[in-house]
């Protein structure tokens, strides 16, 4: 359970830093960023899961890169439900998701 909350608390920090790194990529604060990384999380493993399947010939056709464009998608749902989170279009989506999965697969690694 524990592992649970450190990987939850850094995943919000990596939204942090996403907002640092990306225009038009914005969070509001800690708490912010933890009610997002929890909604998608939420969003990813259910929404996320029946598109990337739904879509899987598409993904093999591009290579594997149509699933930035599906996260892209859940990044933008997600600021839609969250009071101080704001993802301004597609390309912040895009590079945010870009940023998050690289941060995240960083810290799934420590």
């Amino acid at each position: 359970m524990l592992r649970i909350l450190i990987h939850w608390a850094l995943s919000a920090l990596c939204f942090l830093v996403a907002a640092q790194l990306v225009p038009g990529f914005y969070v509001k604060g800690f708490g912010t960023a933890l009610f997002a990384s929890l909604l998608l999380g939420l969003i990813n493993s259910t929404l996320g899961i029946f598109l990337k399947v739904i879509t899987l010939p598409l993904t093999i056709v591009t290579f594997g890169l149509f699933w930035f464009m599906i996260n892209a998608a859940m990044l933008e749902l997600a600021s839609a439900f969250v009071p101080g989170f704001e993802v301004r279009g597609f390309w912040p989506a895009f590079l945010g998701g870009l940023i998050l999965s690289a941060l995240n697969l960083v810290v799934r690694k420590l």
